[in-house]
């Protein structure tokens, strides 16, 4: 048995008690869904969750481009994100054109997804509002400046 098992295997409830409070990928996610379940409450009307939405406002902000360029500005796998644009496409949103192979497939906004945008700029206007008001102007460009911080951390890590 190595060693990284048998330590494992003597975590006490107090261990775990440090751990929750400071493991940093528990917390994030715990923001994580924390904010995407206020967001997709406020987008729920208009029948996009928040994960679509931030695929959609990524197209639009980047333009057509490849799966893999997607995949890397959503911090996503690239079989995650082809999973979840499959809703998308169907719904008209976006559309895939091109080719498979060294060309490659390129992802864009449809004149729906357009309107679908405009749609729910409102909705995402008070989620993010609510966020903003909750913690001040000051603190959010804090977060906001730490969360780049750690997303760089995290890819200098791998």
């Amino acid at each position: 048995m190595s060693s990284k098992r048998s330590a494992a295997a003597v975590l006490d409830q107090q261990t775990c008690r440090e751990i929750v409070a400071n493991c940093a990928c528990f917390n994030f996610r715990k923001a994580s869904r924390s904010v995407t379940q206020l967001f997709d409450q406020i987008l729920a009307p208009i029948g996009l969750r928040s994960t679509q939405l931030v695929i959609l406002v990524s197209c639009e902000a980047v333009g057509p481009c490849g799966l893999a360029r997607l995949a890397r500005e959503l911090v996503m796998d690239r079989s995650t994100v082809t999973r979840n644009l499959r809703p998308l496409i169907s719904q008209g949103y976006l559309q895939v054109t091109g080719k498979s192979g060294r060309a490659g497939k390129l992802v864009e906004l449809t004149k729906a997804g357009r309107q679908a945008l405009a749609g729910a700029a409102p909705f995402w206007q008070e989620a993010q509002g609510q966020l903003l008001r909750q913690l001040g102007r000051e603190r959010w460009d804090r977060v906001m400046a730490d969360l780049t911080s750690v997303v760089d951390a995290a890819r200098a890590a791998d």
